[in-house]
């Protein structure tokens, strides 16, 4: 580990590339802590310290306490990343999406400003639901809006200066997976969410001072931390490895093929995806029905706050389809199985071509499906642990698996980025000796 650290800064592109990001995840702190215009940040945070359980503290974990400051930053990636869900299942439904996004690089453009247009779209939405919901936020007289300002004034400035911070977000992690390293939308939420440990960390450590949270329980919820951590590097490590051999052929006095490899399936291959996708879907109809005045609406959205039974249910039921969903998408078992017989490859025991996909569908399936229950049990931590032992939403699974799956892929981009610099260097010293020779 520590020589893979200085090998990454004598690797001039490689320290570039992370310097770059380093510099773009400080841009998006810096614009966390800059408030929207019209707001009182004193009544605000009295108005959410009061309410900060549930729906509100869930999601100002991913957008790095830039919603509880009500900051330009305040919608985060939740909208892009609502949009790029909602894309995803268009481009599955719709022939001519799909086949736009088989047109190589130009296709695949043309569905990124499609997914940049509904993230613009959605911030509109979301953004005039909060400045509506802004009105009448506030504790006895002490109103979030400042004396003065004009209804309709003060939500086309706030709908504009979010949809403008969510643009510059989107596009700041559109940079950091273009020129640095690792997945940009990615890396913002792993920075949100690590710069609310410290502040989790004082908060339970004032919790155990007035004696709301006992050592026992303490020690417990580190036990339980612990564990998760433990599990989510083992199944985001975790794959299953497939045998194929190669049958042999003669191609004049040489002989090819007789070898044996293996075909990797990893047991998450959706990753972090799933949580993410689900949150993001059931944070907007719960803050809609939280700005509504009608006592069934209501009920709705308290039933939808993070803890609750109906929450728990849809959210694992989401987590099962947006599984399936991307794994479905990244494997197609039939191309894979044709591939294999293509190249003279076959799993031992199992006849190429329709048999092989059958048997890659059925093996894909059973490892999607204990996926999902992975998942679904490491994200329905947060709500024992918050429920139960009154632990802050910056120890809970969901977060520990964002961060450790991001921090894991981002690992592994640069383990990569050394090895085929390494690899590089070997061809051309290679290249220098037989010019010499």
């Amino acid at each position: 580990m520590i020589e893979t650290f200085r090998n990454i800064f004598k690797i001039e592109e490689l320290r570039n590339r992370i310097i770059f990001t380093l510099a773009l995840l400080i841009v998006f702190r810096l614009g966390t802590h800059i408030p929207i215009p019209g707001v009182d940040s004193s009544s605000l945070a009295e108005f959410f310290k009061a309410n900060s359980k549930g729906l509100l503290g869930h999601l100002d974990m991913f957008s790095g306490g830039a919603l509880a400051n009500m900051t330009i930053f305040a919608l985060g990636v939740m909208p892009y990343i609502s949009s790029s869900i909602i894309m995803q299942l268009l481009v599955a439904v719709f022939p001519f999406l799909e086949r736009l996004s088989k047109e190589g690089d130009a296709g695949r453009k043309k569905i990124t400003q499609y997914t940049r247009y509904g993230t613009i779209v959605l911030s509109i939405i979301q953004g005039f639901s909060i400045a509506v919901g802004l009105e009448t936020m506030g504790l006895g007289d002490n109103r979030v809006i400042l004396a003065g300002i004009s209804t309709w004034s003060f939500r086309f400035t706030t709908v504009i200066t979010l949809t403008a911070g969510t643009a510059f977000v989107m596009w700041l992690g559109e940079q950091i997976s273009e020129r640095g390293i690792g997945n940009g939308i990615s890396l913002i939420i792993f920075a949100g969410i690590i710069t609310g440990i410290p502040a989790a960390s004082l908060q339970t450590a004032s919790l155990m001072k007035t004696g709301e949270i006992t050592i026992f329980i303490a020690v417990l919820v580190l036990i339980i931390i612990v564990a998760v951590i433990g599990s989510v590097i083992f199944f985001e490590t975790a794959n299953r490895k497939i045998p194929v051999q190669y049958a042999r052929r003669t191609q004049g006095k040489q002989v090819y093929g007789g070898q044996f490899s293996h075909l990797p399936l990893k047991i998450n291959a959706s990753g972090v995806i799933p949580p993410i996708f689900a949150s993001s879907i059931l944070a907007f109809p719960a803050t809609i029905t939280g700005f509504v005045n009608i006592e069934w609406v209501q009920n709705i959205g308290d039933n939808l706050l993070p803890g609750r039974l109906l929450y728990n249910v849809i959210f694992v039921m989401m987590i099962f389809f947006f599984c399936f969903f991307y794994t479905a998408i990244q494997y197609n078992p039939a191309k894979i199985a044709e591939e294999l017989k293509r190249h003279g490859g076959f799993i031992p025991g199992i006849r190429p071509g329709q048999k092989t996909a059958e048997y890659l569908n059925l093996v894909l399936t059973r490892l999607t499906f204990g996926g999902a229950i992975y998942l679904s049990v490491i994200c329905i931590i947060p709500s024992i642990l918050y429920v139960y032992f009154k632990v802050p939403f910056s120890f809970g699974g969901t977060a520990v698996l964002i961060v450790v799956g991001v921090a894991l892929d981002t690992i592994m981009q640069i383990e990569t980025f050394l090895l085929n610099q390494n690899y590089d260097g070997f061809i051309k010293k290679n290249k220098k000796k037989r010019r010499q020779f």
